[in-house]
């Protein structure tokens, strides 16, 4: 128990941010509603209100606490509500894990717990800022609780992951339902709990999301509406091809990815051949394997089939590629290598281990343990890659924090407006719990991205009520974003050669720099090394280019 929490606070303190949508769609409406100040998305328009400040609020909590009696210090606010994430992952994590020993045993508990703890899939997506990962803990808890007989806390986690978190995930409730139905028969509990769900999150949704908004507002209703039956839905970018997913699948989970996708005909084929030579086996499990695998297949076909792909639409079923993979190996391991009777190990075993004490299953070991180091290296390399090549974004922004202090380097008064500029680094900002205080804004420069970015709140009390102009959900190109770099005190840019000359600040005469981190540059660099960290031959085959914070160099003819 105390290494899945240590495991999962180091992923809270080290993991850098990789999308910016939790950027700007979270951590940015999360700091306006405490500091009345942040970005907002066309997704937080009152004319559009897709998104829930409800999820928001939840997550401030922590944010006010430390606030008010710890420290002002945003960044360890910033960190503290992460490691609340990473602390209510580890808890449903371990619900998990009791709910898989009870239903399949301790070797496929075993194995589950090592896939998901040493996955590099886990490691991303437990601290995000995100509504796929907070459905992510409760795809553990429901799955948890259904494992473990307990259908009253299965249809509320189920219900709280899609009214709270993402509606889409309701469809991994599907077989939980006809669990209850069909083969509990359990109708009037499933209808009652199900109504109670109702009114226990959505009515609070509603609530204050109307209170924010100004109007009436049924968010999972509206995410709902706008993805399937918009004229355009969510295809206006992110459009991948299916292998989009596999590559993703095998980035993060590897060889248990790979076993995940083939468990359920594995564990079909090996009953089948069970059944052939009418092999006793003891079987614990009450729930059958296909129907508590069928939630992850039901998800993958949905979303392997649309066009628009991310990577956080898999947070939803890292759990079930972990138990998955899992259940692959353990029936690999026990139902197969060791069912068959008439086999050379059990012959083997007849002759060599008389009178040693030794099992046929310590024969097997080899298998979950070597799939498990390979399994565990790739992760390991995978997470290392991450943080090597992309968390230099993340220092520059630190470092900006103890600059600000630096009356040497930061020679402006305290109350004066300090102009925090980005082009096209604009959607690594890792938010403005990052920015030194009030008075620092960040700016966007115009760059070779040509959507629509961001736009300030409304700094009034009922900013969140406002319709801001400018603003669009085509993903259209908004020129009032775009800050006169005249007026930067401060650019923060990665030295990239394919960038186009008028996007270049580094060298440039008014601009000096500061510091200089490392960072990955991905186009000139080998696919695979790139991908995962390999001591000496990364850095070889990789290329890395400079991460700069540039300091204008005469800023007393700034306008202020």
């Amino acid at each position: 128990m105390s290494f899945i929490i240590i495991i999962r606070l180091s992923s809270a303190i080290w993991n850098t941010i990789s999308d910016c949508d939790e950027v700007y769609n979270y951590w940015e409406p999360a700091h306006y509603l405490v500091y009345n100040k942040g970005f907002q998305t066309w997704e937080y328009s009152p004319f559009y209100a897709i998104r829930s400040y409800f999820y928001i609020i939840l997550h401030t909590l922590p944010i006010r606490l430390v606030n008010t009696l710890v420290t002002e210090n945003k960044i360890i606010q910033f960190y503290v509500v992460r490691i609340v994430l990473a602390l209510a992952c580890s808890s449903c994590e371990i619900y998990f894990y009791k709910g898989v020993s009870k239903q399949f045993g301790i070797n496929t508990n075993r194995i589950t717990q090592w896939f998901s703890l040493f996955s590099a899939g886990m490691f991303v997506a437990t601290p995000a800022f995100l509504p796929s990962s907070f459905s992510m803990y409760l795809t553990f808890l429901s799955m948890g609780a259904w494992f473990n007989g307990n259908i009253k806390v299965a249809i509320l986690a189920t219900a709280a992951s899609a009214i709270i978190g993402w509606p889409f995930v309701g469809v991994l409730g599907l077989p939980i339902a006809l669990d209850i139905i069909i083969r509990q028969k359990k109708l009037l509990v499933f209808i009652g709990w199900s109504l109670i769900s109702l009114i226990v999150f959505l009515v609070p949704m509603v609530i204050i999301d109307s209170q924010y908004y100004g109007k009436l507002v049924i968010a999972p209703l509206n995410i709902v509406l706008y993805n399937v039956f918009s004229p355009h839905g969510p295809d206006l970018y992110g459009v991948e091809p299916v292998s989009y997913y596999v590559i993703n699948g095998f980035l993060n989970f590897n060889v248990v990815f790979l076993a995940a996708l083939v468990s359920l005909p594995v564990v079909v084929s090996i009953h089948f051949i069970i059944y052939y030579f009418m092999i006793q086996l003891i079987s614990v499990s009450e729930i059958p394997v296909p129907l508590a695998l069928s939630p992850m297949y039901l998800w993958l076909l949905i979303f392997f089939s649309t066009p628009h792909k991310e990577e956080r639409f898999l947070f939803p079923i890292y759990p079930f590629f972990a138990l998955a993979g899992a259940l692959c190996v353990d029936q690999i391991q026990v139902r197969l290598f060791l069912s068959i009777r008439y086999s050379s190990l059990r012959l083997y075993c007849s002759i060599f281990s008389k009178g040693s004490g030794m099992k046929y299953s310590e024969y097997s070991n080899w298998i979950p343990l070597s799939i498990g180091c390979v399994f565990t290296l790739l992760s390991a390399f995978r997470i290392l890659a991450l943080y090597q090549g992309y968390h230099g974004s993340m220092d520059i922004y630190m470092q900006l924090n103890r600059i600000s202090k630096d009356n040497k380097i930061h020679t402006m008064s305290f109350n004066k407006v300090v102009n925090i500029c980005v082009g096209k680094e604009w959607y690594r900002f890792p938010s403005s719990f990052f920015l030194p205080d009030k008075n620092w804004h960040l700016r966007f420069l115009k760059s070779d991205f040509g959507g629509q970015l961001p736009k300030e709140y409304d700094s009034s009390i009922n900013g969140t009520k406002i319709i801001p102009t400018d603003m669009n959900d085509m993903n259209l190109e908004e020129e009032s974003r775009y800050f006169d770099v005249k007026k930067c005190h401060y650019i923060i840019d990665l030295d990239l050669s394919s960038v186009s000359p008028d996007h270049q600040y580094t060298g440039s005469y008014h601009w000096k720099t500061l510091l200089s981190i490392p960072f990955l540059d991905s186009t000139r660099s080998h696919r695979f090394f790139r991908a995962f960290y390999i001591p000496n031959l990364s850095r070889k085959y990789c290329t890395y280019v400079d991460y700069n914070l540039l300091q204008f160099t005469k800023l007393s003819k700034l306008s202020h």
